[in-house]
């Protein structure tokens, strides 16, 4: 059952937000109908068509609740206008009718609910944790465990989330015109803190958490193909694809870190490389054919999103596809990847691409020349804790052959870091360099 939930709940409950104007009490009558099928299909069997048998039955407990809120009368006569006119049956000739009827508003629906579960209005948090809820079919047990933190918390944020979707009464609609890009910078950006929290774990046992990674991956491919006009979208795609595929390479038998550097690249899967490429080859040719009015309307530094302009995203996946193509570490485009970089730093500047930005060029002309522009860096204050910047700032040190400095640094990266694959690997680190022992280049 639970595989056939997985499929089916995004799209019936996003049909039945269309109908009902309520996300949350979409969700209550997709549950209504999953008790309903647990109960009886054990006992008549799985129907041919799984999707229309549980929203044929959602509708009529849809049917049931407006009776009985005389309040929402009106809602009861429309629902009850759309069941009239499909003559919702059971055998499998009406159901088939239905479904057919479903799947021509399935799409529009999936994307309204995109946008809306990624809404504004709603922290982060909350945004991450009911676009698993809604659109991957997770349960709040599957997202806890995922994100280490309480079942408690997350379904507080969820409650809240519908709680503050409806108090703020957000349309169940995509949004047009000038509002489109900020919205979709939302989803977006979302769908990649996902991404990111599975191929890079903040905290936890666990370098990688490829559940992760695979949700996020499914949500931009459906992304894609309800939006196929943005070339953001499909530049979000092309760099999950690429990043995803170097998953196998980038953990040791044990679980350890391994390098961008020292990664066995047999190992990087040709098959997603090959759909990154693809989607990045999308992206240039539909930005390429806008007509040159509607570049200079659509280009928007400030949202990533843009029309001459390559989006944040799509630059991103340039700087993956750069990776992806080099048969060998001595054979990547450095010199390219800092180009790229100076383009990102001009449209969405910020300390973290600046201290990506340092290692491109330290790769590029040689450790001084990068650790010169990340000793810049150590006064900001939002990069206080993050620990990237003095890992990054031990590697080139160590490069330079300032061992003592560099176990410095490396330590005081362990410290910072909540991850214990991470911290295991920078303790190492930090070891070899006290011993004076001479370590691979770093990612």
């Amino acid at each position: 059952m639970t595989p056939v939930w997985r499929i089916e709940s995004p799209r019936l409950i996003a049909g039945l937000a269309r109908i009902v104007r309520d996300v949350g009490l979409a969700e209550d009558l997709a549950q209504d109908a999953l008790v309903a099928a647990l109960e009886q299909w054990p006992k008549s069997g799985i129907p041919d068509n799984p999707g229309a048998w549980l929203m044929a039955t959602a509708k009529h407990r849809a049917i049931d609740h407006f009776r009985r809120n005389t309040r929402l009368e009106r809602k009861h006569e429309e629902l009850g206008r759309e069941l009239d006119a499909r003559q919702m049956s059971t055998s499998e000739v009406q159901m088939k009718d239905l479904d057919a009827a479903l799947d021509d508003d399935v799409g529009d629906d999936l994307l309204r609910l995109i946008f809306v579960a990624c809404h504004p209005v709603l922290s982060t948090e909350a945004r991450i944790a009911l676009t698993l809820r809604l659109l991957g079919g997770l349960t709040t047990e599957e997202i806890a465990r995922a994100y280490l933190v309480p079942e408690p918390t997350v379904a507080q944020r969820i409650v809240r989330a519908k709680r503050t979707l409806a108090e703020a009464r957000v349309p169940f609609e995509v949004p047009r015109g000038a509002e489109l890009a900020a919205r979709l910078s939302s989803v977006l950006a979302v769908i990649y803190l996902i991404f990111n929290e599975g191929y890079s774990a903040t905290a936890g046992d666990d370098w990688l958490r490829p559940a992760l990674c695979e949700e996020a991956l499914r949500l931009g491919r459906v992304l894609a193909e309800l939006a196929p006009q943005e070339p953001e979208v499909h530049g979000l795609v092309a760099l999950m694809e690429i990043q995803a595929s170097r998953s196998r390479a980038r953990v040791g038998p044990s679980g350890e870190p391994i390098l961008l550097l020292d990664q066995n690249r047999a190992q990087w899967d040709q098959l997603l490389i090959g759909r990154g490429l693809a989607a990045l080859h999308r992206s240039e040719k539909l930005r390429s054919e806008k007509p040159r009015s509607e570049k200079l309307r659509s280009a928007d530094p400030g949202s990533g999103k843009a029309g001459s302009t390559r989006g944040s995203y799509v630059l991103q996946a340039e700087i993956a596809a750069c990776h992806a193509r080099a048969r060998t570490p001595e054979e990547t485009d450095w010199a390219r990847i800092v180009e790229i970089y100076d383009a990102l730093a001009r449209l969405a500047p910020s300390p973290v691409v600046e201290l990506n930005r340092a290692v491109a060029i330290a790769m590029a002309s040689g450790p001084a020349a990068g650790l010169a522009l990340v000793d810049k860096l150590t006064s900001e204050p939002s990069l206080q804790n993050y620990h990237l910047l003095p890992s990054v700032r031990g590697d080139l040190l160590r490069r330079l052959g300032r061992l003592e400095e560099a176990r410095v640094e490396f330590e005081r990266a362990a410290a910072l870091t909540r991850n214990v694959r991470e911290r295991e690997f920078l303790i190492e680190r930090a070891r070899a360099c006290a011993s004076g022992t001479n370590l691979s280049e770093p990612n």
